[in-house]
C-alpha cells in the first residue's frame, strides 16, 4: 500500500458506482436461466459470480474496517470463492435472483455510506480500490461468458454500442521494431499509487536486443496458418500442446441445470479444438466469427483473438517467428531508447505513449468499442520504439510462466490474489478492448492456464 496515495470520497464513490452499474448493464437483460448458464470449467454462474463480487467487498473491505456477522447468513458457504469448488457452483442452494440483488444492494449502501470527510485515508484508498480493480476483472468475465455462451453483446449505458462491424480503419501494421538490450528494471516502482503483489518490485534483469512485431497477430495471419493445415500436423505443436489439441472435443459433457441432467452436444463455447480458432467457422469459401450470438465476417486485420497460449506458440513455430518474455514485452512497452538509439535510457514510461492518462485516442478500452479494432489503428497509443496497442484490443500471451519477482510478500489483506497460481498459468499483459482502463499499466500482470481460450486474448511475435 502506498502511504502517499489518497483520493476524494466522492472520487472513490464514483468509482464504486460506476463499476456497479457496469456489472448491472453486463447481467441485468439476461433471463433466470442464463443467470445459471450450462456448466463449463472456463466460467461460473453470473447468479453466482454477482454475489461473489458483493462478498468481496464484505470481506476484504467491511471486515478490514470493523464490521462483524454476515449480510447473508452463509454467505461464506456460498460465496467465498476459495471455499466453494467451481464445479459446486451450478449446485448451491443459492438464493433466487431478487434476494441476491437484495444481498448486493446492501453490501452497495453500506460501502458507500460509510465514506466520510472530503479525503479517504490511504488505507481506506486502497480497499476501496481494491474491491473497484476487483468487480472491474469480473466485468470483463461477465463480457467473455457472454460471448462462450452465445448470448447477445451487451448493451451498456456507460458506452456506446456498435453493429457488430466495430472496426476504426486502420488497416494492417507490418514489420519488426528493433529494442536494443540492457539492464531494465523489470516491475512496478514504489511511487505508483496502486499495484499488485506479483508487480513487486522493479528489479534489474539483462535484456539482449531483440525483434519484437509492431503489432499483434491478425487473423488473416492467423488464417495462413490454419490454412496450411496448422491444427493437423504435429511438427508446429509442443508435446502438451498437441495433448490438449488431441485431447479437447467441440462435443463436451456440460450440465444442464434446467434439465438437471448432463448432456453431450455441441456447447458454443470455442473450447473445443476443430482446427480452426474458438469461434471461427468457414462459410461459403470464406471464414466467419462469432461475435456473441451473431456470425460477422472474419475481420482480417482485426488481431486474432479467442487463442491459447498452445495455439499461439504452434504458430510461432510454424512462421518462425517466438513469443516474447515478459522482460522483452516490458521493455518494449515502457522503455525508452537513447538519442543514438543504440542503447536503452533509465527512464520507464507508466503506459506505452508516456505517463498520461488513456484515452480513447491511445487505446481500445473499457467497452468503449464492443470488439477490436484494426491493428494499424490508434498510433497515438505507441510506445517509443513505434508498437501500437500494447494497452488494449487484445491481451497478448507472452512465453513466461507466472512467478514472483525477488523479495515477494504476499499482499494483505488479499493473500490469495497471486500466491495460488505461481509455476503453472501463463502471463499476459496489455488488457483487452473490454479491461478496464484504471488498472491497466505496462507492468500488470495477468495470468492463465496456458489452455485457456475464452478470453479476450491474442499474441504478437519476436523474431527468432
Amino acid at each position: 500500500m502506498n502511504e502517499n496515495f489518497q483520493l476524494p470520497v466522492t472520487e472513490l464513490s464514483a468509482h464504486v458506482l460506476e463499476t456497479r452499474q457496469r456489472t448491472l448493464d453486463l447481467i441485468q437483460d439476461l433471463n433466470d436461466e442464463q443467470w445459471i448458464g450450462p456448466y463449463l470449467e472456463i466460467v461460473n454462474p453470473p447468479l453466482w459470480e454477482v454475489g461473489h463480487v458483493a462478498f468481496f467487498y464484505e470481506v476484504f473491505l467491511l471486515r478490514e474496517f470493523g464490521f462483524k456477522g454476515f449480510f447473508f447468513e452463509n454467505g461464506n458457504e456460498l460465496f467465498n470463492s476459495f471455499v466453494v469448488d467451481h464445479r459446486d457452483r451450478w449446485f448451491l442452494p443459492l438464493p433466487p435472483r431478487k434476494e441476491t440483488m437484495e444481498y448486493v444492494e446492501r453490501i452497495m449502501d453500506q460501502v458507500i455510506s460509510r465514506l466520510k470527510g472530503p479525503t479517504a485515508s490511504p488505507q481506506e484508498t486502497y480497499l476501496y480500490m481494491l474491491g473497484v480493480f476487483h468487480e472491474d476483472m469480473h466485468a470483463e468475465a461477465f463480457t467473455y461468458t457472454r460471448q462462450t455462451h452465445g448470448y447477445p453483446e451487451p448493451r451498456l449505458t456507460s458506452a456506446p454500442s456498435t453493429d457488430g462491424s466495430h472496426q476504426q480503419e486502420g488497416g494492417p501494421c507490418p514489420g519488426d521494431v528493433e529494442v536494443p538490450g540492457g539492464t531494465y528494471l523489470l516491475g512496478a516502482t514504489p511511487d505508483q499509487p496502486f499495484v499488485y503483489d506479483n508487480e513487486k518490485w522493479a528489479h534489474s534483469v539483462e535484456v539482449a536486443s531483440f525483434k519484437i512485431a509492431r503489432a499483434p497477430v491478425t487473423n488473416a495471419e492467423f488464417a495462413g496458418f490454419v490454412e496450411d493445415g496448422g491444427y493437423k500436423r504435429e511438427e508446429w505443436w509442443s508435446y502438451q500442446g498437441w495433448k490438449w489439441l488431441n485431447r479437447t472435443s467441440s462435443n463436451q459433457p456440460h450440465y444442464q441445470p434446467s434439465l438437471q441432467q448432463w448432456r453431450y452436444e455441441p456447447v458454443q463455447s470455442g473450447t473445443g479444438g476443430s482446427g480452426h480458432p474458438a469461434y471461427w467457422r468457414r462459410e461459403g469459401g470464406a471464414w466467419q466469427r462469432r461475435h456473441f450470438d451473431r456470425w460477422v465476417d472474419l475481420e482480417p486485420y482485426a488481431p486474432v483473438i479467442h487463442v491459447n497460449w498452445y495455439e499461439a506458440e504452434a504458430f510461432c513455430n510454424w512462421a518462425k517467428r517466438r513469443l516474447p518474455t515478459e522482460a522483452e514485452w516490458e521493455l518494449a512497452a515502457s522503455g525508452e531508447p537513447s538519442k543514438d538509439g543504440k542503447s536503452i535510457t533509465s527512464a520507464k514510461r507508466l503506459y506505452p505513449w508516456g505517463d498520461d492518462p488513456p484515452t480513447p485516442e491511445r487505446a481500445n478500452q473499457d467497452e468503449r468499442i464492443i470488439g477490436c479494432v484494426d491493428v494499424g489503428a490508434l498510433p497515438a497509443g505507441d510506445s517509443a520504439f513505434g508498437c501500437r496497442q500494447m494497452v488494449g484490443n487484445v491481451w497478448e500471451w507472452t512465453v513466461t510462466p507466472l512467478y514472483p519477482y525477488p523479495g515477494y510478500i504476499v499482499d494483505m489483506p488479499y493473500k490469495e490474489y497471486s500466491a495460488p497460481w505461481f509455476g503453472y498459468r501463463k502471463v499476459l499483459r496489455g488488457g483487452a478492448w473490454a479491461t478496464r482502463s484504471r488498472f491497466i499499466r505496462n507492468t500488470y500482470r495477468n495470468f492463465f492456464l496456458p489452455e485457456r481460450r475464452d478470453t479476450f486474448s491474442g499474441f504478437r511475435t519476436c523474431a527468432m
